[in-house]
C-alpha cells in the first residue's frame, strides 16, 4: 500500500488537534461556576451550595456582596470564618466587587487576605478594557474564570 509523505504529518497534526480539543473540554469541566452571596442568598447558603456542587477540588468562584461581607472580614465570627476557610480549602475563590471597595461600602484593610477584587464592565466610552479583551491589563487572569459565561456574570454583577 502506498501512502504519500504527508500522511504521517496529517495524522500527527490531527492527533495534536484532538488532544488540544480534549484538554480544553476537560479544563472547562474542571472549573465550576459563579455563586453570589447577597442576591437572595446568605454567605452560608451560597458557600454550602458551591462546595456541594464542586466536589474534589474543582475551582469555583464565590462573589460576596456587601450585605454578606461579614464572613470575609479578618474578625468574622467563628462560624463564618470556618465556612470561609472551607470555601478556600475546597478551591473556591472568594471575590468582592472592586466598585464596593472604591465607593467605601467595603474596606479592603479589614478583609481576609484570600479575597480577590473583581471589576465590572467599564463605563461606556472608557477604554480601560481594550476591545475584544476579557481582562484588564493589571488583573491576575489566573484568579478569574476561564469560562466566558462566568467572567461575564462577574463583570455584570460588579458593574
Amino acid at each position: 500500500m502506498s501512502t504519500s509523505p504527508s500522511t504521517p504529518w496529517r495524522r500527527t497534526l490531527m492527533a495534536a488537534f484532538t488532544c488540544c480539543l480534549w484538554a480544553a473540554q476537560a479544563g472547562a469541566r474542571t472549573e465550576g461556576g459563579v455563586y453570589i452571596a447577597g442576591e437572595g442568598f446568605s454567605f452560608q447558603t451560597a458557600a454550602q451550595r458551591a462546595l456541594s456542587q464542586n466536589p474534589n477540588g474543582r475551582r469555583f468562584f464565590l462573589l460576596v456582596l456587601p450585605t454578606e461581607a461579614a464572613a470575609l472580614r479578618r474578625d468574622a465570627p467563628a462560624a463564618l470564618a470556618r465556612q470561609r476557610e472551607r470555601v478556600v480549602a475546597g478551591n473556591g475563590v472568594l471575590m468582592v466587587c472592586q466598585r464596593d471597595l472604591d465607593n467605601g461600602r467595603l474596606d479592603a484593610a479589614v478583609l481576609a487576605p484570600q479575597v480577590v477584587p473583581v471589576r465590572g464592565w467599564p463605563a461606556p466610552g472608557q477604554r480601560q478594557l481594550p476591545h475584544g479583551e476579557r481582562y484588564f491589563a493589571d488583573e491576575n487572569r489566573e484568579l478569574l474564570p476561564a469560562s466566558n459565561q462566568s467572567l461575564q456574570r462577574l463583570r455584570k454583577t460588579c458593574s
